[in-house]
């Protein structure tokens, strides 16, 4: 059980990309996206027995035949500059914590089989992405968070399109939190010697509780990773698959009460840095606009949330 290859594929200077589901599935919706356009050869897995529940039970004659777990599987592809390996997780593993990330033993052993393969095949920088919950309006363009876990990484965030570090982001006080296994395997990373980078997509607040993904913020998350690789992305088809998506937002966000959607008709106006005649959001006023927003998910039409 853990690591299964199908091949041994000889990388040059590989860089490791890594996508699991989160908040609106931004990272998942990203990395899956960069692996699929440039056609990415699948060379290996983690075994899901050891860390998920079975989805399905295959039967076949009367006889059970096999059980079916959600997949972890490796991709590789060869580029000019640095050639890649992409790791895709279809789900954390199933032991969470309160929050509803993974976290724990498990999470652990299951990041540090991801680097194993990472050292196996001469990464020394791995990339992982995922959602940062934001004060911004689903019309604006979601910026790109960043989290390194070298200091020496910073000047080189600094140079990345429509990009800001975390601890840059007014309200944190230079400070900030990655839920899951995108925070942990940072973490690990740096104990183990990798150079790693997180980039997060901002997700409207009050989207971030919604059963749909927000293929804005996995956008951004790939025009920086096309700027990092020196690639181009044809965004046209990517735009033509999602459009549903941009639909139903507007469809929730017309719902939302009037005396809600006059203080979110005001992030339109918020860039970086803060513009000054916004009143600065703390984290208890920013809690508390989610608790109505919740409220009003809970009073609404379940009709219209399982549209979503």
């Amino acid at each position: 059980m853990g690591i299964r290859l199908y091949m041994e594929p000889k990388l040059k200077s590989p860089i490791m990309i890594i996508g699991w589901p989160g908040i609106g599935n931004i990272g998942l919706i990203a990395v899956d996206t960069l692996r699929a356009t440039l056609e990415s050869e699948e060379f290996g897995e983690i075994e899901g027995c050891d860390f998920f529940y079975p989805k399905k039970v295959i039967i076949r004659s009367g006889l059970l035949e096999d059980l079916e777990f959600p997949t972890s599987k490796f991709y590789y592809k060869r580029l000019e500059k640095n050639d890649l390996v992409f790791f895709i997780g279809k789900e954390q593993p199933r032991k969470q914590t309160s929050s509803g990330y993974a976290g724990g033993e498990e999470a652990y052993r299951m990041a540090n089989l991801v680097l194993d393969v990472a050292e196996e095949f001469g990464c020394r920088r791995i990339y992982t992405s995922g959602a940062a919950v934001a004060l911004i309006h689903h019309t604006v363009r979601s910026k790109v968070w960043a989290v390194p876990n070298t200091e020496g990484l910073i000047k080189e965030i600094r140079g990345y399109p429509n990009t800001i570090l975390m601890s840059h982001v007014e309200g944190r006080g230079g400070q900030g939190f990655i839920s899951g296994l995108n925070g942990l395997l940072l973490g690990v990373a740096r104990k183990r010697g990798f150079e790693g980078i997180c980039l997060m997509g901002e997700i409207p607040i009050y989207l971030q509780g919604l059963p749909i993904s927000y293929p804005k913020a996995s956008k951004s998350v790939l025009e920086v990773f096309a700027e990092v690789l020196g690639i181009v992305i044809d965004f046209s088809r990517f735009d033509e698959l999602f459009q549903d998506v941009e639909d139903k937002i507007e469809d929730f966000y017309r719902h939302i009460p009037l005396e809600v959607k006059d203080y979110l008709e005001k992030l339109k106006e918020i860039s970086y840095p803060r513009q000054p005649e916004l009143e600065p959001m703390t984290e208890e006023k920013r809690k508390r606009l989610w608790e109505e927003i919740s409220d009003f998910l809970k009073k609404g039409d379940t009709k219209d949330e399982d549209n979503l």
